[in-house]
């Protein structure tokens, strides 16, 4: 008997409780996808930079992590892996994507159920048509399980709005999007990260940053320049470079510190131009690969991020460009 206990639960492990003393199992066949979960996926999600991003941070020195332009969090979610920071703060000006959060921290059970029943309705009619149909309830209801579905299952999970603010990506035909069994293991994995310490706003970049204190480090991936005044737009709201400006100025003025993803290159195409010197920010050229999108079209092109380390983070040996493998070694730190 305890020989055949023993070969039943070495098929499973646990991955949390309903109540005190009821275990909740779930099949060892199942694994997440990354390391760190990362339930929304996005198309320019931080996660593989996060590590190099991090490197830059000594444990200790904040208490605090705001990301104010969070959407996939993959930043936080790092962090909140290491225990970087006793506290983090996920905002965006986007509400059911907020919405996502608040129920990834505060009740991922019933977004996971949600998101099931969604996706499971797929297979009652033609998915494609299906998908359609949810994006028009998603823009009529604003419902979060429904955006976590479509980010899931729509063309490279790369977010789209019309000029009316609707989200109008397409499905992707070759793929159904993450299924329930993975997205249930990211987000209760979310939860178990973020809960109890985590803040969740919706709001406006300037009003969330407020809140920063000397104690807080501030963590920024706004759209870039120049890529949010489109027909398919990738933001819901863009950014001027005038009101980034004004912001690190004021963050200076208060002692807070930043990182700043915000510009870059990609082969020939060069999104925005440097912040001026006077702002006392170190200016990081991360050479993150090469680009898939350029690959799918057939073009070799490599992937060049510009990093911005406020004047308080920065040392005079600090790195003016590196490849994103340069920072395994500093990553090895967090692992």
């Amino acid at each position: 008997m305890r020989k055949c206990a023993r070969r039943f639960l070495n098929k499973f492990f646990l991955v949390g409780t309903s109540q005190p003393g009821h275990a909740i199992l779930r099949s060892s066949k199942l694994r997440m996808r990354f390391e760190c979960p990362h339930p929304i996926p996005y198309q320019g999600s931080k996660r593989l930079l996060a590590p190099a991003i991090l490197s830059f941070i000594q444990k200790g020195n904040f208490t605090r992590l705001i990301e104010p332009f969070a959407g996939s969090a993959a930043v936080t979610l790092a962090a909140a892996q290491k225990n970087l920071f006793a506290e983090y703060v996920i905002a965006d000006v986007l509400r059911p994507l907020t919405d996502i959060w608040r129920a990834v921290v505060g009740n991922p059970k019933k977004l996971s159920k949600d998101y099931r029943r969604l996706w499971e309705s797929q297979s009652k009619t033609d998915s494609n048509e299906r998908f359609n149909q949810i994006r028009a309830e998603f823009n009529d209801d604003q419902d979060p399980a429904k955006l976590l579905y479509l980010l899931a299952r729509c063309v490279k999970n790369a977010v789209r709005f019309s000029t009316r603010g609707e989200f109008n990506q397409s499905p992707d035909k070759r793929r159904q999007g993450m299924r329930p069994g993975t997205m249930d293991l990211e987000i209760h994995a979310a939860h178990r990260l973020l809960h109890g310490r985590t803040q969740v706003i919706c709001g406006d970049f300037r009003e969330v940053l407020t809140m920063a204190n000397n104690r807080d480090l501030v963590y920024m991936d706004p759209p870039y320049q120049g890529v949010s005044n489109v027909r398919d737009r990738r933001y819901i709201q863009g950014v001027q470079r005038g009101d980034m400006i004004g912001v690190l100025q004021t963050l200076n003025q208060r002692s807070v510190q930043y990182i700043l993803s915000y510009d870059g290159h990609c082969g020939g195409k060069t999104y925005g131009e440097p912040l001026p010197a006077d702002l006392g920010a170190h200016q990081l050229l991360l050479e993150a690969g090469r680009s898939s999108q350029a690959t799918l079209s057939g073009r070799d092109y490599v992937t060049v991020e510009s990093v911005y380390l406020s004047a308080g983070l920065s040392t005079p040996g600090t790195p003016m460009q590196v490849q994103l493998k340069t920072f395994e070694p500093q990553a090895a730190l967090f692992s």
